[in-house]
């Protein structure tokens, strides 16, 4: 029910560094240029930084002089080698992260109000720039294939609180085919791929399953029925997340029991379910051991069906 015990290993620069330092563990106010050129700034503790300053905010003339990263540049693709040597084969799961996938990395170098216009406006230089970006992804795919990862962390966030943030044809025209040419190489491989989109997905199911997605997260319970979501995907693509960061954060404990317990039943009582938040947060230390006893109590199939007169009012039920 919990997710699999995990060796995790990522290039300089997948968590935004820079090539000089720079990274969201900076203090608060700290500014940085990751190794796209995009400027972030830790605002908050606890939380990420912000994208705030967008390279290729005018796209058209950027593109002239726009130069992805180098995925074979020592300076990135070493920390891959370094990384993996700890690995236990015996214990973990060997996975890489490919981080910011396709649009999100779009948005922070073009920033998100100009990408969106972009699509109608100057679509053959949308279209360059993500295949840039894909290219880059596909060479540090063959790293992570090099040192014989055996899943793989996707991710960009297309989903708002009710809807999709772009149309289907837009994701179908311009995300689908750069996704595939990524999806289809680890697929050859046999490598899992483990993929995040926040928000409202229900949508997005089926080009999930067909694209060759294995595991989908965070299955945001206050954007989907879940019902609905496990009923499409039962059989075809497993789930990991589904319990409330609200309920995390605010308790009390019962609460998070409760809810933990039927979102269990209801995502993963014919299995292919992974018991965990919709998001990570720094939870209340007290409040996530609960959900972590809970999990191991009640996680073990045959699963028991919970006590209506116990069940929480949860969202998305």
């Amino acid at each position: 029910m919990t997710g699999a015990p995990l060796h995790l290993v990522a290039y300089l620069g997948c968590n935004h560094e820079g090539y000089h330092g720079g990274g969201h563990h900076l203090p608060v106010g700290s500014s940085w240029a990751d190794i796209w050129g995009t400027t972030w700034r830790r605002e908050h503790p606890g939380v990420m930084g912000f994208p705030v300053g967008n390279p290729l905010s005018d796209l058209v003339a950027g593109l002239n002089h726009f130069q992805a990263p180098d995925p074979d540049d020592e300076r990135l693709c070493n920390l891959i080698y370094q990384q993996a040597k700890g690995w236990d084969r015996n214990r973990t799961f060997l996975t890489g992260s490919h981080r910011d996938t396709l649009w999100e990395k779009s948005y922070m170098l073009v920033g998100m109000e100009n990408m969106l216009c972009y699509f109608l406006s100057e679509p053959e230089a949308v279209r360059e720039l993500l295949h840039h970006i894909m290219d880059f992804q596909l060479g540090i795919a063959r790293h992570y294939l090099e040192i014989g990862v055996e899943m793989v962390h996707l991710g960009d966030d297309l989903g708002t609180q009710s809807r999709l943030l772009l149309s289907p044809r837009i994701i179908h025209e311009y995300l689908v085919p750069e996704y595939r040419r990524l999806f289809d190489l680890y697929q050859e491989h046999g490598v899992l791929i483990d993929f995040h989109s926040c928000g409202h997905i229900i949508p997005l199911l089926e080009t999930f399953i067909e694209l060759g997605v294995n595991i989908l997260n965070p299955i945001q319970a206050t954007a989907n029925n879940l019902e609905e979501v496990r009923q499409i995907t039962q059989g075809r693509m497993s789930l990991r997340g589904g319990v409330r960061s609200a309920t995390l954060v605010s308790g009390p404990e019962e609460v998070i029991r409760s809810e933990a317990i039927e979102r269990m039943w209801q995502l993963g009582r014919q299995g292919g379910y992974f018991c965990c938040p919709d998001q990570n947060m720094p939870w209340p230390e007290a409040h996530y051991r609960s959900l972590e006893e809970t999990i191991e109590e009640r996680g073990q199939y045959p699963l028991l069906e919970p006590n209506p007169q116990n069940s929480s009012s949860i969202i998305g039920h």
